[in-house]
């Protein structure tokens, strides 16, 4: 379903983007609207796929995760069995935040936040012993700059 996206409707994508706990008269206030049409433009573009999954962002640090590290795999592998069983393997890990397929040298890179360096110890012994890889590189961040879902509209 293709949905034409208008300055309003960036504003209120923007507005959620900042707090989508805001209330929809504080949403229509910002935006310079009336609750009616933008709740309407909101259901249209969850319609649409626009809108996806609302949830919560949680503190890491806070909740005792206190390693996040960056993965980078290089694997010999690539047929499909290999594949199916390697995205299967990153999906049932809750550790695993973000996984991407890359171009160039490194096949995929992984963000895993974990509570210490041995729970990421235990998340790659568990990862290896499920599928082949060629090389793994752990990077541990040592300090987070910039973190944001936002997209820039």
């Amino acid at each position: 379903m293709s949905v034409r996206i208008d300055a309003t409707d960036r504003k209120i994508l923007a507005a959620l983007q900042a707090d989508a706990a805001q209330s929809l008269d504080e949403i229509a206030r910002s935006v310079g609207s009336s609750k009616t049409p933008v709740w309407n433009r909101i259901k249209k573009m969850r319609e649409a796929g626009i809108i996806g999954q609302q949830t919560v962002l949680l503190d890491a640090e806070a909740l005792g995760f206190e390693a996040c590290f960056f993965v980078l795999i290089r694997t010999s592998e690539h047929d499909a069995d290999w594949q199916a069983r390697f995205l299967n393997a990153l999906r049932s890990r809750p550790e695993v935040q973000e996984a991407h397929r890359l171009a160039g040298d490194i096949d995929y890179i992984l963000k895993v936040r974990v509570r210490n360096a041995r729970a990421y110890d235990t998340f790659y012994q568990a990862l290896i012993s499920e599928v082949k890889v060629h090389n793994v590189t752990a990077l541990l961040s040592m300090e987070e700059i910039k973190a944001t879902v936002a997209l820039p509209l």
